[in-house]
């Protein structure tokens, strides 16, 4: 265990403490019962820039990009009782508990269930519809990006909360960029209808039994979803007193 010391041995480091802080330079010991990390992705240099010499002066940077690893019990507040009550739940339906929540992080005092896809619609129903539960209200759902999550780029995340019982949680399902589908929540939350079309017009996630899913902020032809990390900055150049501004993403070009 990370932090742990024994007679006559030297402190142990958890490998994923490098990350507790983004663009931490040294190794830091993790608290005993602090929350692991999980690491997808470590950064070098600035600007993204590849293939050319370092003219930033920030070639030798790193950076760490982690997500909060799994936590495990007791988690503290309500968040045992929703996590029980939940499996209760959805062993009554014939669902494992285990097969539908992927894990659980506790970060900050919020607690996150993330979801397989293809029990998100059980999951949600259940935690709408249970009377010790009581998630009534959705607030949308929003679209996350990770590039360098291998097999997990495209995430989609709910926050729930109980107006019964004034509780929050979230959701979260994350699904692969080669086949990002996600089951429509509409015929469970129907608010969701515009904010899953943003999702999908900005983040490329297609909701699968929503009643029309089409683009809702950009044109219908646009190419491409413009809030994903690998779309173009894009942008026209800009001229002031006879000197021209390069577009957003030709200013780094090195020819």
């Amino acid at each position: 265990m990370s932090g742990t010391t024994g007679p006559g041995s030297e402190p142990v480091i958890d490998p994923s403490t490098e990350a507790q802080e983004a663009g931490s330079q040294q190794l830091v010991q993790r608290p005993r019962g602090a929350t692991p990390l999980d690491i997808i992705d470590v950064r070098k240099g600035m600007f993204g820039v590849e293939g050319s010499g370092d003219t930033s002066g920030f070639g030798g940077l790193e950076r760490t990009i982690a997500l909060p690893g799994p936590t495990e019990r007791p988690y503290g507040g309500y968040f045992d009782e929703v996590a029980d009550i939940l499996a209760e739940v959805l062993g009554e339906a014939g669902v494992n508990y285990d097969d539908a929540v992927e894990k659980v992080v506790i970060f900050r005092d919020e607690m996150t269930l993330y979801i397989a896809r293809e029990h998100l619609q059980i999951v949600s129903r259940s935690l709408r519809d249970d009377q010790d539960l009581r998630f009534e209200l959705c607030l949308g759902v929003n679209g996350v990006h990770y590039p360098a999550d291998a097999g997990r780029e495209l995430h989609a995340v709910y926050p729930l909360f109980s107006v019964t019982h004034n509780r929050t949680i979230r959701l979260e399902v994350a699904v692969p960029d080669a086949d990002p589908h996600i089951p429509s929540v509409v015929d469970i939350y129907p608010a969701n209808n515009w904010h899953e079309r943003e999702t999908w017009d900005f983040f490329g996630i297609v909701f699968d039994g929503h009643p029309s899913l089409s683009r809702i902020e950009m044109p219908d032809d646009w190419p491409g979803h413009p809030q994903r990390k690998d779309y173009p900055l894009g942008g026209i150049p800009v001229e002031y007193k006879g000197a021209t501004v390069p577009a957003p993403d030709e200013r780094r070009a090195y020819n």
